[in-house]
């Protein structure tokens, strides 16, 4: 098919997870939206996309020259961290402070180890280098770059750490970043092959600390990154698959293959981050604005929020304890998925997670060589699986050999039945999902009650109303194609820069000029970004925020400021000091509005608004809703529980708790004591009978 990529029709969002890489097909000439699946490849994940891309358009009739957009969301970048899979690299900061990163913060993670394990430090020190320059905090010069060294002993020292990216923080650069620049041009035509980053373009913000380990990470990346785009690129050439490509950042949106491969550490929440774009779109469609968003996949289970209808954004998150001081969605995230393994230490006491069997070899049931139990090989023993209708029936899954493997590990060890002991797996997983969403909830002085429980990814749905009861919620929404749903939200997805700058001021009216001076500098940046993504001037829209706090505060809350567009007043100003005491007093039950209020950092979304094609409602299956009857262990003992086909159902059908609801890729427990029908935009909305349990 001729023509430019994004005049093409076909869009596809793709979320490669540690077991599958799924796939969201939508086709606007019909409004038809497709969903996929197939095993991730560890080895190359490029290699499983187009694999999943080439089997989705044999599948649902279309042509690779059709696919005009392709959204990525990926993790490469957060599993290139957790598995230590990085190339040596250096850091520049101002000579003296070459220690920070292991300085890091004075707190302790657990108070009472006599021996705690020290902070992770990517960088050694022979590999963190001094530059012999200072600026001073409000951005004046004390210390001159000294040229001559760093061209001279310290470039030499640098050559002889072998290293292959170079990250340059020096100290208060987020406020004058020259002498970071001039460290950059002089590495450029010094030594043209070495990848650097700026801590004064990856994170200018205070905190030396923090900035470092961003840049850092960044730096280090950025080799691991551009290595996987170039493989892709290539795989996409093939077959006259030739799309846009836009990669989805840890702060939701997306943006272009220039950007990822310059600042990849915005990759690092890629994936997860999809799922919760879809909760905040399902919000408005179901009309149901508090909702907990829970998605269990395969290594893990991320939970995140969507209050009065937006998405929970923080500017600051961590990888393996290492900060990340860039804006990423709000997400908690514990290590139980569906091959989280199960095990019986010598103490006999069960535990589940978080080592996971991952894509090679997989639970037992795949029959790929795993040999211990997990918590999708309890699902099956109890029944909740179908071992012929995995994924849509495309997997046989191996009973005989899940049930010698749950006897041998967990139920001899424990003197129970293969049943039983499965019930105890099911039993320490649901209680360390209830607690990571608990904790989501309480931090912030929420009350679970006043929310809905969206549960999507693989095996949400197997866990949800028990999980849900357990917390108190009443009401669970299993979305369509809940298996994908992280790849549907990339679909809609934006480009989006994110812009900070770190400039202290209180937030009082004599502060006005210079926030209107720093407001006009950011919207001026983030529109000349937009340009050259290619996003046309009516397609830009800028959203502003402030990090602020007390007077002494040491940390600071993330207050919207929905004035951006215009010059601010007082009466705008007020407002967001309004909003700052409201959000501090239900985060940490209270505000003082006689203190001094400070404007830590300002910051700026840039959004360039990507076109959204009408997504047509799928119609029910023509055959019955109900498939049959099967044994479900529960409680003890077998019973026949209704199976229902989810493609099948109509707004008619009434489904009676326990019952188990299949689909293509996900299945469904509906507890007893609950009920559930379909809902607004096909979701399938299971309520407990007697209200909030």
């Amino acid at each position: 098919m001729s023509g430019p990529p994004m005049e093409r029709p076909i869009r596809i969002a793709v979320d490669i997870g540690g077991t599958f890489t799924d796939l969201q097909i939508l086709d606007p000439r019909s409004g038809a939206v497709h969903a996929w699946k197939t095993p991730t490849t560890p080895e190359d994940p490029s290699l499983g996309l187009v694999t999943g891309v080439r089997e989705a358009a044999e599948r649902f009739g279309f042509a690779l020259a059709e696919v005009g957009l392709l959204l990525h969301g990926t993790t490469i970048a957060t599993n290139a961290v957790l598995e230590r899979r990085l190339p040596p690299g250096a850091l520049l900061t101002t000579e003296g402070f070459e220690d920070v990163l292991e300085i890091t913060r004075h707190y302790r993670r657990e108070l009472y180890a006599l021996a705690p394990d020290p902070p992770p430090v990517l960088v050694p020190r022979d590999r963190r280098l001094g530059v012999r320059e200072r600026m001073r905090a409000d951005g004046s010069v004390e210390r001159t770059l000294d040229e001559a060294h760093l061209l001279g002993p310290l470039l030499a020292r640098l050559d002889a750490t072998g290293a292959e990216a170079v990250a340059v923080c020096l100290l208060h650069g987020y406020v004058n970043p020259a002498h970071e620049q001039r460290v950059r041009d002089l590495l450029a035509k010094a030594r043209p092959g070495l990848a650097v980053s700026l801590a004064s373009e990856i994170s200018p913000e205070i905190r030396e600390y923090e900035r470092s380990s961003t840049t850092v990470l960044n730096a280090l990346l950025v080799p691991v990154v551009r290595a996987y785009l170039e493989r892709l690129e290539r795989r996409l050439g093939e077959g006259g698959f030739q799309p846009v490509v836009l990669l989805v950042q840890s702060s939701g949106g997306v943006c272009s293959l220039r950007a990822a491969a310059e600042q990849p550490a915005r990759l690092l929440l890629s994936g997860p981050s999809g799922g919760t774009l879809a909760a905040a779109r399902l919000a408005q469609e179901l009309g149901r604005p508090n909702l907990v968003a829970v998605d269990m996949g395969g290594t893990s289970y991320d939970v995140s929020l969507v209050q009065d209808g937006r998405v929970g954004l923080v500017t600051q998150g961590e990888v393996d304890r290492l900060p990340v001081r860039l804006p990423m969605v709000e997400m908690r995230t514990i290590g139980a998925g569906g091959g989280s393994i199960a095990s019986v230490d010598a103490g006999g006491r069960l535990t589940v997670g978080p080592r996971s069997a991952g894509a090679k070899p997989g639970p037992v049931a795949y029959g790929r060589g795993g040999v211990e139990p997990t918590v999708t090989d309890a699902n099956l023993v109890l029944g909740r699986l179908d071992p012929d209708f995995f994924l849509g029936g495309s997997m046989q899954l191996d009973m005989p050999a899940t049930r010698a493997a749950m006897a041998a590990c967990v139920a001899e060890p424990l003197g129970l039945s293969p049943e039983d002991a499965a019930e105890g797996i099911l039993a320490v997983t649901n209680a360390n999902l209830g607690a990571a969403v608990r904790l989501s909830l309480f931090e912030k002085g929420l009350d679970p009650r006043d929310f809905a429980m969206l549960s999507f990814g693989g095996a949400g749905g197997l866990h949800a109303t028990d999980v849900a009861a357990e917390l108190g919620i009443g009401e669970v929404v299993f979305p369509r194609n809940p298996g994908t749903l992280s790849a549907y939200g990339m679909l809609f997805s934006d480009l989006v820069q994110d812009i900070a700058r770190s400039r202290m001021m209180p937030a009082v009216p004599g502060s006005l000029p210079a926030l209107a001076a720093l407001l006009a500098e950011l919207r001026g940046e983030g529109a000349a970004r937009l340009a050259r993504d290619g996003v046309a001037p009516a397609d830009q829209f800028l959203e502003a925020a402030a990090d602020m706090r007390y007077h002494g505060q040491a940390f600071e809350l993330l207050v919207r400021w929905p004035s951006v567009a215009d010059v601010p007043d007082e009466a705008a100003l007020a407002r967001l000091v309004a909003d700052f005491h409201a959000m501090h007093r239900q985060r940490f039950s209270y505000a003082d509005e006689t203190a001094a209020v400070e404007i830590v950092t300002l910051r700026i979304a840039a959004i360039g608004r990507l076109a959204r094609p009408p997504v047509a409602d799928a119609a029910p299956a023509a055959r019955p809703a109900r498939k049959g009857m099967r044994r479900l262990y529960e409680g003890g003992a077998w019973r026949e529980v209704a199976v229902y086909d989810r493609e099948a159902l109509t707004p008619h059908d009434i489904i009676e708790g326990p019952a188990i609801v299949e689909e293509a890729f996900a299945t469904h427990v509906v507890a007893r004591g609950w009920r559930a029908a379909l809902g607004p935009a096909g979701a399938l909305i299971a309520r407990h009978e007697g209200g909030t349990p």
